[in-house]
């Protein structure tokens, strides 16, 4: 039998060389190439499901994206390999029924089926439907790997871990990609926000990813196991330093404004949280921050119209740029695209112009005097830089209170797991990736990237850590009990 199999391998081997063969030398399309590949990863979601999981993480930080059909890009190698696992998950689950329902019927997925179902019912009423049918589409295989699948694998800690770390080496290569690619070139801020293309469009969407990593990295650097030795221990502990070192390094050459503070902002939260501040009461402060800005609006923008620096290279003149409102390109296109929303919002309030139509429509809704020297009349820059205006435009107040409330319910459950794990590293591990997510919800104030898989990966994977540790980990107090809220 073993015979056989070396015999049909070889026979299969040799048919295939013959077809590579015939398919370069009449036509040069080396495609044929890619079979054996893609029977592989076949194989491996079929045998290996996990495993698939982690190599898809591994591979997105390298992924770029192709225009595989007109008007249709997606992310090579990994949409791809995200749209068979999602078929294999779901087909799965339907036929052995096997799923964790305790995960099911957690506050934090029943919020994000409710995002995706209202994200469904508004691509059906949207202004172009077929942009947000496949938008909406885009979401389901991005959720339902790192999020649903994800949040069952979490079940062993282990799986976190690997999950993390899969994800940080493919990062911390295109770090060092990207870092080689600075040196020599730190006087020219524009080489600087292009040195980490192609696999990361801009330098606002790298440096988020940087700053999202950086809290579960700090946490791995004390993490201890439990069952490894002394030795494994000190260099675990010494790899996830030196990570940490190039996640900081790569951060302070983004020169994502908004990725440091959005950093700023999950360290003074962690203060906050230390000192056993309660969650309603970080959610009041907040509003009372908010609402104090739109009170005393005219003066807070007539001081912050008086700053004329612009973006630079040098630390002290970038971070000044942050509040410069009258001449940074940056900060006045960001106001535009705002403005822009605002006003395509107000012609549908409740259902929106659609998931994912924003960047195909906002250029009519642009006012002259508030164009940048990077707005285009032709309105082909993308989308309307914030997670939560963003939706707000295309999916309505709906839209919006369901992705605000998705987010502080994981930020709640966060901070509950680390206050009531019975574990003290589950509980430091709960805190790590809550401050995690926080950078996220904080830049996304600024810009908004879960339409990518380089975001969506960690993102979602990082919120099913959330849900799992709450689920799976053992308490101090019932499950129930909300009084440290």
């Amino acid at each position: 039998m073993k015979s056989k199999g070396i015999i049909l391998a070889i026979l299969l081997t040799l048919l295939f060389i013959a077809f590579e063969g015939y398919a370069l030398w009449y036509t040069g399309d080396a495609s044929v190439a890619m079979i054996p590949m893609a029977l592989l990863v076949v194989w491996l979601f079929v045998a290996r499901l996990e495993t698939g999981f982690l190599l898809m993480t591994l591979l997105t930080p390298f992924a770029v994206n192709m225009a595989l059909l007109p008007e249709m890009e997606l992310s090579m190698p990994v949409e791809p390999m995200m749209i068979l696992f999602t078929a294999i998950f779901l087909f799965r689950v339907l036929l052995t029924r096997s799923y964790d329902l305790r995960l099911l019927r957690h506050p934090v997925t029943l919020l994000l089926l409710a995002s995706l179902a209202w994200m469904a019912f508004t691509s059906m009423t949207s202004e172009m439907p077929w942009v947000s049918i496949k938008y909406t589409l885009a979401r389901i295989w991005f959720v339902v790997p790192f999020f649903f699948a994800a949040s069952q694998f979490f079940q062993k800690q282990q799986r976190i871990r690997q999950f993390f770390w899969a994800y940080a080496i493919g990062l911390g290569v295109v770090i060092l990609i990207a870092t080689t690619k600075t040196l020599g070139n730190f006087s020219d801020l524009q080489t600087l926000h292009r040195v980490m293309k192609p696999f990361y469009n801009d330098h606002t969407a790298y440096g988020c990813v940087i700053a999202l990593m950086l809290p579960a990295a700090f946490y791995f650097i004390f993490n201890r196991e439990k069952k490894s030795g002394k030795g494994w221990t000190t260099l675990y502990s010494l790899l996830a330093l030196l990570l940490f070192a190039l996640l900081c390094v790569g951060l302070f050459f983004s020169y994502c404004r908004a990725a440091w503070i959005s950093v700023v902002g999950a360290i003074g939260v962690y203060f906050l949280i230390r000192m056993g501040m309660k969650v309603k009461w970080m959610v009041l402060l907040f509003g009372l921050g908010v609402g104090a800005f739109f009170v005393y609006q005219s003066d807070v923008l007539y001081k912050l119209g008086k700053n004329h620096q612009d973006s630079s290279y040098t630390l002290a003149d970038q971070v000044k740029s942050i509040s410069n409102i009258s001449t940074d390109a940056s900060n006045l296109e960001r106001l535009n695209r705002w403005a822009s929303a605002f006003r395509m919002w107000k012609e549908s309030p409740v259902l929106g112009c659609g998931p994912g139509t924003y960047q195909f429509l906002y250029a009519g809704y642009q006012r002259s005097y508030q164009l940048s020297t990077i707005s285009t009349n032709a309105g082909n820059l993308g989308n309307a830089h914030s997670e939560y205006i963003g939706p707000l435009t295309e999916q309505g107040v709906p839209g919006v209170a369901l992705v605000t409330i998705l987010f502080l319910t994981t930020f709640a459950t966060g901070v509950r797991v680390y206050r009531t794990a019975k574990d003290p590293q589950t509980a430091r591990m709960a805190l790590a990736f809550t401050l995690a997510l926080l950078t996220y919800y904080i830049h996304g104030v600024f810009n908004n990237f879960l339409d990518t898989d380089k975001l969506s990966v960690p993102f979602w994977g990082f919120t099913a850590v959330i849900v799992a540790l709450d689920v799976y980990s053992e308490k101090k107090t019932p499950e129930n009990n909300i009084t440290n809220l």
